[in-house]
C-alpha cells in the first residue's frame, strides 16, 4: 500500500483515504445496474415471431424488474456517494462493511430474474416466494448503507467540517426505507405485484433531489 492511501495518527493507525473505497464501490455500482438488462430477452420461437408485440408485452415482469432494480441500485449509489462526500478517512470496519454492502448490490440481478420468471398475472406461491425474497435483499441492502453511516458518525470519520444540520438530514434521508421495506415485503405475501409496485416507490423517494447546504 502506498503512503498516500494511509492517512494514519498515532491514536488511529489504521485510517486511509476513501479514494480506492470510492473507486471499487462505483464500478460495483456500475456493474452490477449494467447486468440487469441481460434478463430482458423474448426467445426466438414460433409463437413469438408471428406475435412479437404480444411477446414483447408478456414480458411485463422482467420490464418491472428492471426498472425497480435499477431505480433501486441507482438510489443506493446516491446514498452511498452522499454518505463518501462526508467520510474524512476510513478504516478497515468501515471498509468491510462497505464490501458487505457491495456483496447485496452484486447479488440483486439474482432475486431481480427471480421475480422477472416466477411473476404471472395468476399469483402463485412462487410469485411470493420470489417477491419476498426480493424484498428482503432490497431491505437487508438498505440496512447496511445505514450501517455504514451509523458507524462512520460513531467512529468519528465524519469531516469536521460537517454541519449538525447536514448530518442529522442525511441520516433521516436514509433511515424511512427500512420500514417501508418490512410493510411491503409483508404486503407482497398476499400481494406481490404491489409489493413490487411499492419497492419502486421506495427508490422513486430516495431518488428525489435532496437539499443539504455543503461547504
Amino acid at each position: 500500500m502506498n503512503a498516500e492511501d494511509t492517512a494514519s495518527t498515532p491514536d488511529r493507525p489504521n485510517l486511509r483515504r476513501t479514494d480506492r473505497l470510492e473507486a471499487f464501490s462505483d464500478g460495483i455500482f456500475a456493474f452490477a445496474a449494467t447486468l440487469l438488462v441481460l434478463d430482458l430477452a423474448i426467445p426466438v420461437t414460433q409463437h413469438s415471431e408471428q406475435h412479437l408485440l404480444q411477446a414483447l408485452g408478456d414480458q411485463w415482469p422482467g420490464y418491472l424488474g428492471y426498472i425497480v432494480s435499477f431505480a433501486t441500485i441507482g438510489a443506493l449509489w446516491l446514498g452511498h456517494n452522499a454518505i463518501t462526500d462526508y467520510l474524512d478517512r476510513a478504516d478497515t470496519t468501515l471498509l468491510r462493511l462497505n464490501l458487505l454492502l457491495l456483496v447485496l448490490v452484486a447479488f440483486l440481478p439474482f432475486p431481480t430474474h427471480l421475480v422477472s420468471d416466477y411473476s404471472h398475472a395468476t399469483t402463485t406461491r412462487a410469485e411470493r416466494v420470489a417477491v419476498t425474497f426480493y424484498g428482503l435483499t432490497l431491505l437487508i441492502a438498505t440496512a447496511l448503507l445505514f450501517l455504514l453511516w451509523q458507524y462512520a458518525l460513531r467512529a468519528q470519520l465524519v469531516r469536521p467540517d460537517a454541519g449538525d444540520e447536514e448530518i442529522t438530514l442525511l441520516t433521516h434521508r436514509l433511515t424511512p426505507g427500512l420500514g417501508a421495506y418490512v410493510l411491503f415485503i409483508t404486503v407482497g405475501l398476499f400481494l406481490p405485484v404491489a409489493a413490487v409496485i411499492g419497492y419502486l416507490v421506495i427508490a422513486v423517494f430516495f431518488l428525489l433531489p435532496i437539499r443539504i447546504r455543503r461547504r
